[in-house]
């Protein structure tokens, strides 16, 4: 280990720059006797030197998140090495259940890492709204999270760090903070919505197209954001020089942070976190595959599991994954006495409210597991059955209320899986129909949802899914309950938009042609009343622009994620009006004015592949992988 000369001072200011970083304390700065002992870490480096700048490297990137109206919270990573801390024992003995402090006697750092940071509207710094110094250690694994302070409402900022008297800095970031809630906006906020990045499948170009474009303020990101699976478990990363490391099914605390740093070296990932603020939630796969409360698809709480798994708790190993996640994600501890909540909600101006909720990991009963599918079909409508607890249930309704009450024109509704009623029988079969997985698995809690937004007139819902690997759009509507016309929406209560992956892969097969994707969209768009749009080929994001006047969705395929490229074509744009709460009809169709692949109830298809290099600006009609691009894709 190669040091500088000077010696750390044991000072009020040294301890006011542990504070400083926010992965130190959790989950609240207000209760700081819950995190680390500043002292213990303080007194254990005052008699090392801080380690040689030039040691020292930003091993990826800089990212922002959680934007509030005057506040927003930066990350970087700081380390002698771009491997990652293997000591456990933050998640072992007499630790806090799912807790993401740093305890006192955590595997020491011999010496700690001091950053600098700073924040202006202008990216050569020449005014600082806010600055400050963090230290950082092997026991956070060498991440820095600081809360920068003290900014304007709805305004672009500039950031970076740099290591402690030196010119060691990191790239510039840049971020933006959020309308007040009480102010009028004037202006469009866009919106980037993304869900389930695999980094074998191929590359995340989705990521970095709206960067090119420079098209939108903040990055929804809706979960499996990291798989858990190693290597040829469900993508081979060979054909692309992307091996998930590491190469096993992680279980670990080394395990997932080892990941997440895996999966921050795409560099269109790299940057997005960059250049926008993201809000992100957790689905199962920052876990393991269909997480529920209790288990997963593939470790549950019994001895068989236990010894096939290599000794590892259901608790523990979601244990280990929280910690990770919070370490490496630029997202706020919401409360001091839950470590595991997620779900938290902003307030943009008068123009909406964002609702993050928490479907996977916090209190959700049963699920499929695949052996148990016909069970869980048997019990999808009991009462007690929820997909996000009782508590959080509770808090859900109550945002709904209280944001139709305070005037915001939208709820915008931030989950996991899809809403709606899905018929998808042509691929499951008749015995089992639906995907028990997904809200179908929890009829009760769906119309407990309804009835807070029917019985209580909230108007202008969006609701925003991922996880299934395909696009899906609808009007909301509680069938059997309430009369509905989808020809002109009549009796919907709003919408959905769910989004197809980044890059993992079709659920109707890797490799999946466009004619026979399109002839599937075709069958669940006639199965499924309430489905307008339906796309099973492209893997892509989705873009929201949000005025008091509409909400504009606009849907983008990625022609190939087999080859780093800036390529998409244009899928579908959709439209809904304040008040109408449903999917605003043209020429009888809810797609303006047509889609290019899927399914269009009452509407036409142009399958022009006129594709738009977000690089150079230029437009071409794409002719690469014209039979296989959904499983390439």
């Amino acid at each position: 280990m190669v040091r500088a000369l000077h010696v750390l001072p044991f000072t009020a200011t040294a301890l006011a720059a542990y504070t400083g970083n926010v992965n130190y304390f959790s989950p609240s700065l207000h209760h700081p006797g819950l995190g680390v002992s500043i002292n213990k870490v303080a007194k254990r480096a005052y008699a090392s030197s801080p380690w040689d700048p030039a040691q020292l490297n930003f091993t990826h990137g800089v990212a922002s998140g959680d934007p509030y109206e005057d506040s927003v919270i930066l990350w970087t990573r700081i380390s002698p090495s771009n491997d990652n801390d293997q000591s456990n024992v933050t998640v072992s003995g007499y630790v806090g259940l799912y807790n993401h402090d740093t305890e006192p006697y955590v595997a020491q750092s011999a010496a700690p890492v001091c950053v600098d940071w700073k924040i202006s509207t202008t990216d050569d710094f020449a005014v600082t709204a806010d600055a400050g110094t963090a230290y950082t250690s092997s026991d956070i694994d060498y991440t820095v999270k600081v809360e920068a302070k003290k900014l304007l409402p709805f305004t672009t900022y500039y950031y970076q760090f740099n290591v402690c008297g030196s010119d060691n800095v990191s790239p510039v970031g840049r971020t933006k903070t959020i309308p007040s809630k009480d102010s009028k906006v004037d202006t469009a906020i866009r919106l980037a919505v993304y869900s389930c990045s695999n980094f074998p499948f191929g590359f995340f170009n989705a990521y970095g197209n709206p960067v090119r474009k420079d098209s939108v303020d903040y990055v929804i990101h809706l979960g499996d954001y990291i798989y858990e699976y190693g290597n040829g478990e469900y993508g081979w990363g060979n054909a692309y020089d992307r091996i998930p490391l590491p190469d096993r099914e992680i279980f670990t605390l080394y395990d997932y942070r080892r990941r997440l740093a895996t999966y921050r070296t795409d560099l269109d990932l790299v940057a997005s976190h960059q250049n926008f603020p993201w809000i992100p939630v957790w689905d199962d796969h920052e876990v393991a595959d269909n997480t529920y409360r209790d288990g997963s698809s593939e470790l549950n709480n019994t001895e068989d599991s236990f010894i096939h798994d290599g000794g590892v708790s259901v608790d523990q190993r979601k244990m280990n994954a929280v910690r990770a996640y919070f370490e490496w994600m630029p997202i706020r501890q919401v409360e001091m006495d839950d470590n595991l909540r997620i779900w938290r909600d902003f307030s943009f101006g008068d123009l909406f409210d964002l609702v993050m909720l928490d479907t996977r990991q916090y209190d959700r009963s049963i699920t499929d597991l695949y052996w148990n599918t016909h069970y869980v079909h048997e019990i999808s409508q009991d009462a007690g059955r929820s997909l996000m607890g009782p508590r959080q249930e509770a808090w859900f309704y109550h945002k709904l209320k209280d944001s139709s009450s305070r005037g915001a024109t939208w709820r915008i509704i931030g989950n996991q899986i899809v809403f709606s009623r899905m018929n998808e029988s042509l691929g499951l079969g008749d015995t089992d129909p639906l995907n028990y997985d997904s809200w179908d698995g929890y009829q009760s809690n769906r119309n407990r949802t309804f009835s807070t937004l029917y019985e209580n007139n909230i108007n202008n819902t969006i609701f925003l899914a991922g996880d299934s690997h395909a696009s899906w759009v609808s009007d909301l509507v509680w069938l059997d309950e309430h009369e509905y016309d989808s020809k002109t929406g009549s009796g919907s209560v709003g919408v959905e938009f769910a989004g197809s992956a980044v890059s993992s892969p079709c659920p109707y097969g890797q490799n999946i042609s466009l004619e026979t994707a399109n002839s599937a969209s075709a069958w669940l768009t006639g199965a499924n009343q309430e489905l307008q749009w339906q796309d099973l080929y492209y893997r892509g994001y989705y873009e929201l622009s949000i005025s008091h006047s509409s909400l504009n969705a606009s849907f983008f395929g990625i022609p190939t994620t087999a080859v780093k490229q800036g390529y998409e074509i244009s899928l579908a744009n959709f439209t809904v009006l304040p008040g109408e709460n449903h999917l605003h009809r043209q020429n009888g169709s809810a797609a303006a004015p047509l889609a290019a692949s899927g399914s269009l109830k009452n509407g036409q298809l142009g399958q022009t592949n006129v594709t738009h290099d977000t690089a150079s600006g230029d437009w071409f009609v794409y002719s690469g992988y014209t039979s296989t691009s959904g499983g390439e894709a």
